[in-house]
């Protein structure tokens, strides 16, 4: 009999921590709103990349059989916003050339040497806009200048506003782009492999949540 209480209060102990496990978890549901994607109704000013939510990742074709791909892991930006002119923001974005990471650390060391990126002579990739334009109702093309390896060219990104909230975790707004990419990697001096090899377009995606200032 004393077996069976053991049980019985063990059993309904497991119950209550699942019950207040879900609890724990609705609550946390309501807290979260549904993101507002009408740029009219988002607060003004300025805003910081969330680097826990926020990843740059990049992809070059090998062999023209498959596409090689990799990621930064360091990276930093800042945002000034205006929605009554969505179309005069200001946006600068940095990936540490450093973090590049393949998952093969070999190969990571090799890209960060001279003949790639360059990461001791030139450790940030930089992009700042110069223009921006409303191409849709949640799209929009951003134009700007790209430095790597010391070089400056222009660059655009195309890019798609998912919206914007209060995170309750951080007490603060926040939004959310994806932004996408393509450059040429010889008009930057990176690499020392033939395109038969190493496909010379290079495709940046960019996953990004700022927070209010």
């Amino acid at each position: 009999m004393a077996g069976m209480r053991q049980s019985r209060f063990t059993l309904g102990g497991g119950v209550l921590r699942a019950a207040g496990a879900a609890f724990a978890m609705a609550l946390l549901a309501s807290c979260a709103g549904v993101p507002v994607t009408e740029p009219s109704e988002l607060p003004a000013g300025e805003w910081r990349l969330d680097p826990r939510h926020a990843s740059v990742t990049w992809g070059v074709r090998h062999f023209g059989l498959s596409w090689t791909t990799g990621r930064f892991d360091a990276m930093d930006a800042s945002l000034t916003f205006d929605p009554q002119n969505p179309e005069a923001a200001r946006l600068t974005a940095i990936a540490e050339t450093g973090s590049v990471s393949t998952g093969l650390a070999d190969f990571d060391g090799v890209l960060r040497g001279s003949a790639w990126l360059a990461a001791e002579e030139s450790p940030q990739i930089v992009f700042t806009s110069t223009g921006i334009e409303v191409t849709g109702e949640r799209t929009g093309r951003v134009t700007g200048a790209l430095t790597l390896r010391g070089v400056t060219n222009e660059a655009v990104m195309e890019v798609e506003f998912y919206g914007g909230n209060f995170n309750f975790l951080e007490g603060r707004d926040a939004l959310g782009f994806a932004g996408d990419m393509v450059i040429d990697r010889r008009d930057f001096g990176v690499g020392n492999l033939p395109a038969t090899i190493a496909g010379n377009e290079v495709r940046i995606h960019i996953e990004a949540e700022f927070l209010k200032e």
